[in-house]
């Protein structure tokens, strides 16, 4: 019982991380109806950035301790949404007019671009760092094994939470909202009406890319070692995350985050951990064939 109670802390924490990154694909995906697949690397340059901040402030004694976490935070979701503003601009807007199939060449090139620009600059060994943020708690006691909820694991499912919040309230009932929503519904007549539709869709990309940068951000403290290829696997099972919940729905994006990170723990706890990847994917398969739209998705009507 204890072990499992374990896991389950372990796997909504690392679940909160997918959610995260999965709210990024699935709020690009809902203004032009196309996955960013460069949006995994993003997240692993939010997660570098943050590792050069750590190391720089600490280093030099400016900040120590939570004041040093939130200025590194702040500093990577600047530089990475800037980040995101350039693939918006380079890989998607010349393309937009384009064939459907174009843009999501250009996403897979500029992921390709990303990878190699942090392995020339940062090399190929993986990064490691020390425990920022350290304590917990106990949750219960069986025999020698203690069900231990860090104060890293807590602050990861409440910054997951706390923006969720923030975004669905950001979509709901805000002008910039929205205008995210009527791009959604239809782009041309949303441009007719006056919407700034090039404007939006790189605010979109922005958000994402700082939605990536937490995620980083949150990765690094929590296991504290970081590579240039953590983007692409990270990236695939948050995109996995975002189909599972329903692509589209921000709720969906958390929940089918938290659901990919049960099943890759408890996989990992009980069965082979070399296997844990295909769990998670077996499951989104078996989702699909009987959910299309995943858990909380809705069916797209097609406009005649």
């Amino acid at each position: 019982m204890a072990y499992a109670l374990q896991q389950l802390i372990n796997g909504v924490s690392l679940g909160m991380i997918y959610g995260l990154i999965a709210i990024g694909y699935t709020m690009v995906y809902g203004i032009i109806g196309m996955i960013n697949f460069a949006h995994g690397d993003i997240f692993m340059i939010g997660a570098f950035l943050s590792l050069i901040g750590l190391l720089l402030i600490t280093s030099g004694g400016l900040l120590d301790g939570p004041g040093a976490i939130v200025l590194v935070l702040a500093l990577s979701m600047a530089f990475t949404a800037l980040y995101g503003w350039t693939v918006e601009r380079l890989a998607y807007r010349p393309l937009r007019g384009s064939f459907r199939l174009a843009p999501l060449i250009s996403a897979i090139g500029m992921s390709i671009v990303l990878q190699n620009y942090v392995q020339v600059s940062q090399g190929a060994r993986v990064k490691p760092i020390e425990p920022v943020v350290q304590g917990g708690f106990t949750i219960m006691q069986e025999g020698t094994f203690a069900v231990q909820l860090s104060t890293m694991q807590i602050l990861i499912i409440l910054t997951t939470l706390v923006i969720l919040a923030i975004f669905t309230w950001l979509v709901t009932r805000t002008r910039l909202g929205r205008a995210m929503r009527a791009c959604e519904q239809d782009r041309k007549m949303a441009s007719l009406l006056g919407i700034d539709t090039d404007r939006t869709i790189s605010i979109t990309f922005v958000i994402g890319a700082a939605l990536a940068a937490v995620a980083g951000t949150m990765y690094l403290l929590r296991y504290g070692v970081i590579d240039f290829y953590i983007g692409f696997l990270v990236g695939v099972k948050a995109f996995t995350a975002a189909v599972l919940g329903g692509i589209g729905s921000l709720p969906g994006a958390v929940l089918g985050g938290l659901l990919i990170g049960l099943i890759e723990t408890f996989w990992s706890a009980y069965f082979s951990v070399q296997y844990k990847d295909v769990a998670a994917f077996s499951i989104l398969i078996l989702t699909l064939v009987f959910m299309p739209t995943g858990l909380l998705g809705r069916a797209e009507v097609e406009k005649v």
